[in-house]
């Protein structure tokens, strides 16, 4: 009985994908809302619009959160090696682009937070900016999905 098996090299994928953009949105989506803490002291109406741009960079851990849940569900009993390594590179996407783009999705996201104390009416053009850094993330998940198969 071998302890490294095609399963576990694909599970270990499937948490590895995750934890690589979890860690991502949590730097990104805390460092928003460190931002958006101090908007909200000077401005407590403006929480709505902290919030949707605080909350822009969770969605690396959701895009995340999918693949695993694709990546579990393709796991078989008697999976060869080759095939758990076919699923662990398949997490390989949407995790690294996950955690990179989530942090930069933060940063983009505390700036336009900050334009939103200037300006309260630019939640369209902060929220368009943070999109563009989403694209990323989009695009991994894509690649990721079409890995899987």
């Amino acid at each position: 009985m071998n302890i490294i098996d095609g399963q576990l090299i694909a599970l270990l994928g499937a948490g590895f994908g995750f934890l690589m953009a979890g860690i991502g949105s949590s730097k990104g989506v805390g460092l928003s809302g460190q931002v958006g803490a101090g908007v909200l002291t000077d401005d407590p109406s403006k929480f709505v619009s902290v919030m949707i741009m605080e909350a822009l960079p969770s969605t690396q851990a959701i895009y995340a959160f999918v693949i695993a849940f694709f990546i579990i569900g393709n796991i078989e009993p008697g999976m060869t090696v080759t095939q758990g390594l076919h699923l662990f590179a398949a997490a390989l996407p949407v995790g690294v682009v996950g955690f990179i783009s989530a942090i930069y999705q933060g940063k983009v996201s505390a700036a336009g937070i900050q334009m939103l104390a200037k300006h309260p009416d630019a939640l369209g053009s902060a929220v368009t900016l943070a999109l563009m850094v989403e694209m990323f993330a989009i695009l991994s998940l894509i690649v990721s999905i079409l890995m899987i198969g």
